[in-house]
């Protein structure tokens, strides 16, 4: 069985890695489109110019499964990419209904890219889920250019993450793999105030199931 694991840029290698140390068995590639990164400012028709390539090839070479490690790709463009290709792809998304049934405090922070927080998906996500508890939407347009280029500016990241506990948001989404690795410096600034979650272990789940 062939297994892709798709994003556009580093993110998605924290994905590929989380799989890959649960399934060391299987065959399974990852690939990026680091050129065009980031994915995160782009439109619905920009990111299926720029995605088609990348899945043609898979279905070439006959992937049997492909995740888009990328929330961005995966809110805006997953109904085209299910229509035209024959391999099972399983999408990540931004974790709103996780976050809506641990949250105490019933307010949540969403951290992700401008076009996700636009698309039609995560706002049926909102509406679905986010009746009952806020959610804030924190800037974080920039994070993954800085963690793509390890440029990280710590100072930034601490800001953005307290301005939401101040606000007594108890739940911290992640819902762009890149900013999986800060993750550990986020959870440091939430120390004992709020739970900081992202969709790997899901995934490895939803492999479980289908293996």
């Amino acid at each position: 069985m062939k297994i892709g694991v798709f994003d556009s840029g580093i993110g998605g290698l924290s994905v590929f890695n989380a799989i890959k140390n649960n399934f060391s068995n299987l065959n399974i590639v990852f690939r990026n489109d680091q050129e065009h990164m980031p994915y995160g400012d782009k439109t619905k028709d920009e990111l299926l110019l720029l995605v088609k390539p990348f899945f043609d090839q898979f279905q070439a070479e006959n992937f049997d499964i492909v995740i888009i490690a990328c929330n961005t790709v995966s809110t805006t463009i997953l109904t085209e990419l299910k229509q035209n290709y024959k391999f099972m792809i399983i999408p990540v998304q931004p974790m709103v209904r996780e976050a809506s049934l641990i949250t105490k405090t019933k307010s949540v922070a969403v951290c992700a890219t401008p076009t996700t927080l636009k698309s039609s998906k995560y706002l049926a996500l909102k509406l679905r889920y986010g009746q009952n508890i806020n959610i804030l939407e924190p800037d974080c347009r920039e994070w993954a250019t800085m963690i793509q280029k390890k440029q990280i500016n710590q100072l930034k990241i601490n800001s953005t993450i307290e301005s939401v506990l101040n606000m007594g948001c108890d739940v911290i989404v992640l819902a762009c793999t890149h900013y999986h690795w800060i993750e550990n410096d986020i959870k440091k600034i939430c120390f004992n105030r709020a739970s900081v979650i992202q969709p790997e272990e899901k995934i490895i789940a939803k492999l479980r199931q289908l293996l």
